[in-house]
This record gives C-alpha cells, sequence and structure tokens, in this order.
C-alpha cells in the first residue's frame, strides 16, 4: 500500500479492563458520565460503554463468566485471551487496547499481516444493547487485530461495525461533566519510537509528531501519543514505576469539556480527588477507572 493511498483511521473507543461493572459504573458516574445499560458479548465479557458525542466510546469491560472466558481463549479468541493475559500480568483495572474505526476489518487485517503486526485471526460477532427508551438493538461487529509480541499489555485493533447500533445516541452522549470529545489518549514506554510502527499501522498514518519526550501520532478523531517517563512526569505528574518492564502501557485518557469551571465544579462537589495541571483536570486511577482521565478545553 502506497502512501498516498492510506485512509487514516479515526479512533473508535478504547478498552477500560475493571474488576467489576457496579463498581465501574459507579465511579464512572460520579465522574459526570452517562452510563449505558450493561451488555454482554457472546464470549463471556461484558461491558457498560460511555459514548461521546464525535463518535468515540469508552468500554469498561467486565468478566460475566469466567468458564465461558476460558474457553473462547483457548478456541482462539484474540479479545479474550488479551484480557486474560493483561488482567494476569496488570490486574483487574486499567486500559489494554484503542480500537480504530475502519469500514474494512479484512483488508486492515492483510495490511497488518503485510506489516509483521498481525495480532491473530479476527473475529466477527454480535451482541444486544439497552436503549434508554427500554428497547434493545442488535449490533454485529468485524475485528482485525495490530500487536507487538514485545508489548504484552497493550494492543490495537481495527473495529468495522457491520450492522451498526442506533446512531440517535443523544441522551447516552449528554454527560453532566460537560465532556464532549476524546481528544487524545496517551501510552507510555522507556523508547516510545520502538513502536512507532505499530501505532502507525493501526492509525493508518504515516505522519508523526516526535519530541525529546516522545511521539504522537494524530488520528481524524483524537491523537495517540506514546511519552517516556519524563514525558509522563512532566505533562502528567505520573511518577516512573520501579521495575516496569518494557513495551506500551495504556496511561491517560484525555477528554475535552464545554466548560472547565463547571466540570471542576462538579468534581468538586462530588469530592473527586483531583489535582490541576497546566489548565487542566486531572482524576488520578481509582477502583473502576483503569487509568488517568484528564479534563481540559
Amino acid at each position: 500500500m502506497t502512501v498516498s493511498s492510506r485512509t487514516p483511521r479515526p479512533i473508535d473507543h478504547l478498552v477500560l479492563p475493571v474488576s467489576d461493572l457496579a463498581i465501574a459504573r459507579e465511579r464512572l458516574t460520579t465522574l459526570g458520565f452517562t452510563v449505558a445499560k450493561d451488555a454482554r458479548h457472546p464470549f463471556g465479557t461484558e461491558n457498560c460503554c460511555v459514548f461521546l458525542s464525535d463518535g468515540s466510546y469508552l468500554e469498561p469491560l467486565g468478566i460475566a463468566n469466567r468458564e465461558e472466558c476460558e474457553e473462547a481463549a483457548r478456541e482462539g479468541n484474540v479479545f479474550v485471551a488479551r484480557d486474560q493475559a493483561f488482567r494476569f500480568r496488570r490486574g483487574l483495572d486499567g486500559f489494554s487496547g484503542i480500537a480504530m474505526a475502519t469500514n474494512d476489518a479484512r483488508d486492515d487485517d492483510r495490511r497488518y499481516a503485510a506489516a509483521g503486526l498481525s495480532g491473530g485471526d479476527m473475529l466477527e460477532f454480535s451482541r444486544e444493547m439497552l436503549l434508554p427508551d427500554g428497547t434493545s438493538a442488535t449490533g454485529s461487529f468485524r475485528l482485525a487485530f495490530a500487536a507487538d509480541l514485545r508489548s504484552p499489555d497493550f494492543f490495537f485493533f481495527a473495529s468495522q461495525r457491520i450492522l451498526p447500533l442506533p446512531a440517535d445516541r443523544k441522551a447516552l452522549e449528554a454527560h453532566e461533566n460537560g465532556v464532549t470529545a476524546l481528544s487524545e489518549v496517551v501510552l507510555s514506554e522507556q523508547n516510545p519510537t520502538d513502536f512507532q510502527y505499530l501505532v502507525q499501522e493501526a492509525a493508518d498514518e504515516r505522519e508523526i509528531e516526535a519530541m525529546s519526550f516522545g511521539m504522537s501520532v494524530a488520528t481524524p478523531r483524537g491523537r495517540i501519543t506514546v511519552l517516556n517517563d519524563a514525558g509522563l512526569e512532566g505533562f502528567y505528574g505520573i511518577a516512573p514505576e520501579a521495575g516496569t518492564d518494557r513495551g506500551l502501557k495504556g496511561r491517560a485518557v484525555v477528554f475535552t469539556v464545554a466548560s472547565l469551571p463547571e466540570c471542576r465544579r462538579l468534581l468538586t462537589g462530588r469530592g473527586v480527588v483531583f489535582t490541576e495541571r497546566d489548565g487542566r483536570l486531572m482524576v488520578p486511577p481509582a477502583p473502576g477507572q483503569g487509568a488517568l482521565f484528564v479534563f481540559g478545553e
């Protein structure tokens, strides 16, 4: 594929493993998010998504049935196998993957394989979702996986909505904290450019912004940034973790809000612990929230 024929992929959603959906729902609601009803996958996992008006969403991912998950992983379900491995290595709350929106996951799968970055066999499935008015709808999806064996704790995948869920989600996209969009996702690695090709291939974007603290790739919906320890501490106040191994790690999610003062007022009124840095509100990880959440205008 030539550079000119590339089609940059927007961020579709973020995979956020949680120990329990009820805990995640309570935490996210406290932070001012509207959380969708619980929904189950046909392979043992479940989620309670947060939909944003820019078309992206958060996927807090829980375990509905451990036996079903283990069986799916044994049968080659990459999505479940990666989730099981993440929980074993990193704990039950975290940030494990980024899904990129695509119109042709099969083409993405071929592209990943040609680049030596295939994460395994494609996955197709359908699931039901309960809507705010009490009705339900079925969505069907096709996923293609991109991964690097040097990075066991983070992966990318292309997500094609074969049978999309209803487009009118206005009630679910309105949030008390004023969040309107996903601005940036922040990953960490000692030498960020070691994973330059993985990020570029996932985003189908060759342009990269290099800096002394790492690198960043812009997508049509949100930016993917990889920072080293100095960058994490300097920009986000995240101190280095002693003994941390190599590979990409999901560290922070940056949101755009309509009004920072209103967001600050809500968080303060609900007793949420946060710090303010460079005109942004930073909420540290907590049970049900596996990454730093950053709110800014």
